[in-house]
Formats: C-alpha cells, sequence, structure tokens
C-alpha cells in the first residue's frame, strides 16, 4: 500500500480522498491554488503545497507545478479526483514516466473511452447496443445531413473529445442541422481543441442510467449497480438514485454484464462509469464511459456498503478486489442532491461570494459531501458546487422523506443556492412516481413558475 498520495484537486472531492487516505493509514498532499489558501482540504492534509495562481491553467492544470509538488513531498501516488487532469491520459503518461503512481486507469484505456466516436464502435464490436449513428467521425454539415436523413431526425450532433454537455446539439430538419454542426464545431474546438464531431440519432425523453464499475489490475471486474441521473440542466446532473426505478433486476443484469464486457474490452482498471441511455421500452444503448471516478458516486456507496475511493487507491497499489459479483448486495435507496452556487430564479447565474451562514442537516441516513463552510468565501474560478446531501432510507418514498427533511435543515446565507430548486423537485408528482427522464427538469422549472431558459 502507499505510504503517501498527493491529491491533484479540490473542494470536496480532495477532501473525500483525504479521508479515504487516513482510514487506510496513508499521508495525504494537497496542492492549492492562491483563491483556496484558506480551503478546508488544504486545513486537513498533512502537508500543502501551493501551486500558483487562481486561473485553473496557472494551478490545477499545470501538469509541471502537481509533478514537481509529487517529487518535493515524495508522494509515491497522485489522486486526480475528477475534472481538471482526471481523464488527460497525457497527464497519466507522465507520472508513469515519473515513477509516480497515477490512480486511475492506463493512458491508453483513457485514450480509447475519451474518444466518444472510437468507443461507441469499440462496444459495438464486442456486442454492447449502441444508439443508431455514424461509424466514425462525420467530417462536413452534408455528410451529416446525409446521415440524419437515413438515420431519421431528431438527431444530435456530439464533439468526439466532448463532456458536460459541450459540443452536443439537437437537430431536427436539415437546415437545423447544418447550424448545429458549425455551432458544435466551434464548440468542441474551443472546449477542447479538437473539432471534430459524431452523429447519433436522438432518444426521445430517455433515461440517463450508469452503471459503477471496479475493475482490478489482476483482470477481475465487478459492477456495483446502477445510478438514474436522468435529472439533468444543459446535460449537466442535478440529482442521481440508485438503484433506478426504472431498471428491473433482468435490466440490471443486462446493463451490469455490458459494462463489464466495456471495461475488459480495453483492458480497464480502477473505478469507473459506463453510461446508458434507457429509452420507454427498456431497450439500453451504451453512451460513455467516464474513465475516473464520478461526482455521485456517494449513491452507490450507501447502497452496496462499498468505498469507492478506498477500492480505486487499493486497484492502483496493486491490490485484487476481495469479492465477487455475487458477494454485490444492492439494499435500500439513495439520492444525492447536488448544492450548488447558482440561482435558479435568474437562468442558473454562478453566484460566487461569502457565505454568511452554513448549517448542514444530520440524523439517520443523511450524508454530506462538501467543502463549504460558514464565512467561506466561494471563488469565481471553478465548478459551482458546494455540497452533496445524500439521503438513504429502506426505499425509494423513504429516502425521499429524509431527503424532502433534510433540504429543510440545509442553510446558505450569503449567496444564492440550488435549494429551493431542488425542494421543488421533491414535491413533483412526476418525481415522486418515478416518472423520470432527460428532459423532465426543463418541465418542472417552468411548471414551478422559475426564469429558466
Amino acid at each position: 500500500m502507499f505510504k503517501k498520495i498527493l491529491i491533484a484537486n479540490r473542494g470536496e472531492i480532495a477532501l473525500r480522498v483525504i479521508r479515504a487516505c487516513k482510514e487506510l493509514g496513508i499521508s495525504t498532499v494537497a496542492v492549492y491554488s492562491e483563491a483556496d489558501r484558506d480551503a478546508l482540504h488544504v486545513r486537513f492534509a498533512d502537508e500543502a503545497v501551493c501551486i500558483g495562481s487562481s486561473a485553473p491553467a496557472d494551478s490545477y492544470l499545470n501538469v509541471a507545478r502537481i509533478i514537481s509538488a509529487a517529487e518535493v513531498t515524495d508522494s509515491e501516488a497522485i489522486h486526480p479526483g475528477y475534472g481538471f487532469l482526471a481523464e488527460n491520459p497525457g497527464f497519466a503518461e507522465i507520472c508513469q514516466s515519473c515513477k509516480i503512481v497515477f490512480i486511475g486507469p492506463d493512458p491508453k484505456a483513457i485514450n480509447m473511452m475519451g474518444d466518444k466516436s472510437r468507443a461507441r464502435a469499440t462496444m459495438a464490436a464486442e456486442g454492447v447496443p449502441t444508439i443508431p449513428g455514424s461509424k466514425g467521425i462525420v467530417e462536413t454539415p452534408d455528410d451529416a445531413v446525409s446521415l440524419a436523413r437515413g438515420i431519421g431526425y431528431p438527431v444530435m450532433i456530439k464533439a468526439a473529445s466532448g463532456g458536460g454537455g459541450r459540443g452536443m446539439r439537437v437537430a431536427h430538419t436539415d437546415v437545423s442541422l447544418v447550424q448545429a454542426f458549425i455551432t458544435a464545431q466551434s464548440e468542441a474546438e474551443k472546449a477542447f481543441g479538437d473539432r471534430r464531431l459524431y452523429l447519433e440519432k436522438m432518444i426521445v425523453e430517455p433515461r440517463h442510467v450508469e452503471i459503477q464499475i471496479l475493475a482490478d489490475q489482476q483482470g477481475n471486474v465487478v459492477h456495483l449497480g446502477e445510478r438514474d441521473c436522468s435529472l439533468q440542466r444543459r446535460h449537466q446532473k442535478v440529482l442521481e438514485e440508485s438503484p433506478s426505478p426504472a431498471v428491473t433486476e433482468e435490466i440490471r443484469s443486462l446493463m451490469g454484464e455490458a459494462a463489464i464486457r466495456c471495461a475488459k474490452a480495453v483492458g480497464y482498471h480502477s473505478a469507473g462509469t459506463v453510461e446508458f441511455l434507457l429509452d420507454k421500452d427498456k431497450h439500453y444503448y451504451f453512451m460513455e464511459m467516464n474513465t475516473r471516478v464520478q461526482v455521485e458516486h456517494p449513491v452507490t456507496e450507501m447502497v452496496t456498503g462499498v468505498d469507492v475511493i478506498k477500492e480505486q487507491i487499493r486497484i492502483s497499489a496493486g491490490i485484487p478486489l476481495s469479492y465477487r459479483q455475487e458477494d454485490i448486495q444492492v439494499k435500500g435507496h439513495a439520492i444525492e442532491c447536488r448544492i450548488n452556487a447558482e440561482d435558479p430564479a435568474h437562468q442558473f447565474l454562478p453566484c460566487p461570494g461569502k457565505i454568511t451562514g452554513f448549517h448542514v442537516p444530520g440524523g439517520p441516513g443523511i450524508r454530506v459531501d462538501s467543502h463549504a463552510y460558514s464565512e467561506y468565501v466561494v471563488p469565481p474560478f471553478y465548478d459551482s458546487l458546494l455540497a452533496k446531501l445524500i439521503a438513504y432510507g429502506a426505499d425509494r418514498c423513504e429516502a425521499i422523506a429524509k431527503m424532502r427533511r433534510a433540504l429543510d435543515e440545509f442553510v446558505v446565507e450569503g449567496i444564492p443556492t440550488t435549494i429551493p430548486l431542488l425542494q421543488l423537485i421533491m414535491d413533483d408528482s412526476d418525481f415522486l412516481s418515478g416518472r423520470v427522464h432527460t428532459a423532465l427538469l426543463d418541465s418542472i422549472v417552468k411548471r414551478l413558475d422559475v426564469d429558466h431558459p
């Protein structure tokens, strides 16, 4: 096992990794920007190194400074968390060349799954259902129109290196497709430095269901059931739950087996997530694989009792999984609400600033992963996530009741947050009945008379 790990991240995920390391008896090193000098991950790590100014490019994305911090602190491994450098194969390769363990998959697997078009082709070859679409990169708007006419509208244009909804557009006609293609190409170039696009048939009102997998370096792979991540705003998740209200034991088994085939096809080791779309007829389609720990991993931990971060660290240390698929049992129900420093009444405008009052809920079945505190100044340079509120119950009804109560107890003063919107979701009839899909949040917001673009 490692003696010291550097966490190349910030916020709640840095704290989450620090906690896992402490329980494993591993010393931790935090890196931080000048904006995060007073952050909790700096306070709770055993050591801390300032790696630059507030801009991500000068700090959390600065590979040379992160590697230098690892070397001067004699860190044996680097945990990238999520975002920033977590899915950067170049960073993983540099870690290897410097004889520092990258706590994540091999760079080859990151490369294969990071290219969305290539990932789809790989999964199709493995017999995993994929959404009808282009077999590779679509070069021109005219090519896209020709393909779309064959597939049938509506279609989605997606960036080959995309993520988080960037470089993604929907088209319903030839004319709108040409404009969507040009816009997506430009956005992909700016966001990823890669203007390549591919095309998929758009599945109307699908569920976004993902499978958590763990794969060790000895070739053992297990899945930990599914998470339903269908409540989204602009392809950004707002609420996740496990298990999905729509997934039966049969579908869970089939999707889980498909996810395991996906991992084995690319020689994957580490924690990872295979994402699917589930249509109204319960047909599932491979969408992409995230080669990192997910923001929403806590709901899986709550229903399985498996510590995903600890397992990820053990795997990178070469330790085989200590259980088989039949040992994994999903019990109860968990829901996670993302609390962001955003104003849902004003088009979800980011709201950095000082938190003047902060109180987190408690009680049985409640978990809060947060880096915020009273008098903490939310910086304007990074993601707006303040906290993840997780509620666990014996069933979905109890989990919702606990979440409703916990949201009422959660106090964040000084800046607007998404708590009011999350409270409204907890009372929405479609959500309560489990009739959830990726377009539902927009309709909820409109029905509830919240200003939303």
